[in-house]
């Protein structure tokens, strides 16, 4: 690039920034300093430099200990350890339940305060007391992880014996200290950056364009400051929902196109509506704390159509439309029971009540939403389930529409290989559960939980025994596959930089 064009591409931060540079390094403090301009605004001055070939740079690095969140706060006020010593020295011995009130600490203080003295040799325990047996001058002396963090900050590679000690004890405990590593930037011109620096900068340029100028023509005449086309600007992020909610909005809009409407509710039901009404027994496995979330000491309340309470009580103790029910007392109070949603099926009970009430015959239905269930957290499994929920309510349905139903769905969500295998659910006869092949993980990802609903969950909520297809796809891992995502928890760790960076649903 010629000189004249180097020189009328210089921004007013270039313009301020060369003639505080030499041919030696210097870093970027200095230059801030000398220059009068912040340091950040240095930094992005010197990066393009280095774009234009102007300057050079080299970077350095040095690690300090420096005190952590805790660590700031002990400094003023004294480390869990003495605040104990101290109480101790006063009165002797302290029951182990009662050092949190005495000295003011949390358990977790408390605890490590214990095993640090104990530790030193400072105290014992005895019969659930701790006692203080160190002589009056190891008492008064301070101890090293005292006196290492009154130092602080240090360099890391000049700390003394004592220091390292004190570091190492104090590492291992949560924000007391830290290492951080501090880079250092050294700046120089480069042969053609001295030639740049010893022009006249001073050139009077136009920035930009603004109405005032525009209104008043005093652009004529003057020039403009050229533009490096070549220079690597900053990516810019625009707003977007987040992936998931675009995906859940896709997800909806294929029901929708398949026909059905939607169905909503909240996130906590009743044991009734999502357990008793889908013919789960009251001592089932699923309904164990284990498995499910409840609302601890709060009681919800039952419809208030009799009908449908006994009819439900009759399905479950007797048997309904030919069953023999699960022959039980059926427990009212233990249908109050509130608890966070286990699936989204407890929408589906709901609206065939409704169904039944408006005679809204036939019928599609589906939901979209979140459920909470006990699980053990790994790459396909997640405490947090979002599904996808459909029904069809039709007299002339059968099984084979089912399956219809599902595989349409998981094409047009982008899985083209699906499989069924029969399965067992309390509220459905038969059963099926559906696996999708996920390519990036080279196995079957099981996706798919569905039947038609038994007599004893249809005659309840509708009067009579109608076909109703039901299903319960998770709806997480249906998303994995176009996001190429190989762990079902990236859903939910809403990492700005991920979130930039993912692309648009589009289907």
């Amino acid at each position: 690039m010629e000189e004249k064009f180097l020189i009328e591409s210089l921004s007013p931060i270039e313009r301020n920034t060369l003639p505080h540079l030499t041919g030696d390094f210097s870093n970027l403090d200095e230059i801030s300093e000398k220059s009068g301009q912040d340091k950040t605004t240095v930094f992005r001055a010197t990066a393009f430099l280095k774009n234009k070939g102007l300057i050079e740079d080299k970077t350095s690095g040095k690690k300090r200990v420096v005190l952590g969140i805790l660590g700031i706060n002990y400094l003023k006020k004294q480390l869990p350890e003495r605040a104990l010593l101290d109480n101790l020295v006063e009165k002797k011995t302290i029951p182990i339940g009662e050092i949190k009130n005495v000295c003011d600490l949390n358990e977790n203080e408390a605890r490590v305060a214990v095993g640090i003295l104990k530790k030193k040799a400072i105290i014992q325990i005895d019969g659930g007391r701790v006692n203080l047996v160190a002589k009056p001058g190891e008492i008064r002396n301070k101890m090293i992880e005292e006196l290492f963090i009154e130092k602080l900050p240090l360099e890391l590679d000049k700390l003394e014996a004592q220091d390292k000690l004190a570091l190492q004890n104090l590492l291992s405990r949560k924000d007391i200290i830290e290492v951080e590593e501090q880079k250092t930037i050294e700046v120089r011109l480069t042969k053609l950056g001295e030639e740049i620096a010893s022009k006249d900068l001073n050139i009077n340029l136009i920035e930009q364009l603004t109405p005032k100028i525009l209104k008043q023509s005093s652009w004529k005449g003057k020039k403009f400051r050229r533009y490096d086309l070549t220079s690597p600007s900053p990516r810019i992020y625009g707003g977007k929902r987040h992936f998931v909610n675009q995906a859940i909005d896709y997800g909806k809009s294929v029901w929708l196109e398949m026909g059905f409407k939607e169905m909503s509710g909240d996130l906590t039901t009743t044991g009734f509506w999502n357990f008793d009404t889908l013919f789960t027994a009251q001592d089932h496995p699923v309904r164990e704390m284990q498995d499910t979330f409840f609302i601890k000491n709060l009681k919800g309340k039952l419809p208030l159509d009799k009908k449908l309470i006994e009819q439900v009580r009759k399905a479950h103790e007797g048997g309904i439309d030919g069953s023999k029910g699960w022959s039980y007392k059926w427990d009212e109070e233990e249908s109050k029971r509130v608890l966070l949603r286990t699936h989204t099926t407890c929408l589906s009970t709901r609206t065939l009540k409704k169904i039944a009430e408006n005679k809204e015959f036939p019928a599609k239905y589906f939901a979209m939403g979140t459920n909470f269930r006990n699980e053990t957290v790994d790459w396909s499994h997640g405490f947090e389930l979002l599904q996808t929920e459909g029904i069809v309510i039709d007299k002339n349905a059968n099984f084979r529409h089912l399956l219809g139903y599902l595989k349409q769905f998981c094409k047009k969500m982008g899985y083209d290989k699906v499989r069924f295998r029969p399965a067992h659910f309390p509220y459905t006869e038969p059963s099926v559960e559906g696996d999708v092949w996920v390519e990036e993980r080279k196995q079957w990802v099981e996706l798919i939980a569905a039947g038609m609903f038994r007599p004893e969950v249809v005659v309840p909520l509708l009067g009579e025994n109608i076909p109703v297809l039901a299903w319960g796809p998770g709806f997480g891992r249906m998303l994995m596959k176009f996001y190429e995502i190989n762990d079902l928890r990236e859903l939910y760790k809403n990492d700005i930089n991920k979130l930039r960076e993912m692309r648009f649903w589009m289907k």
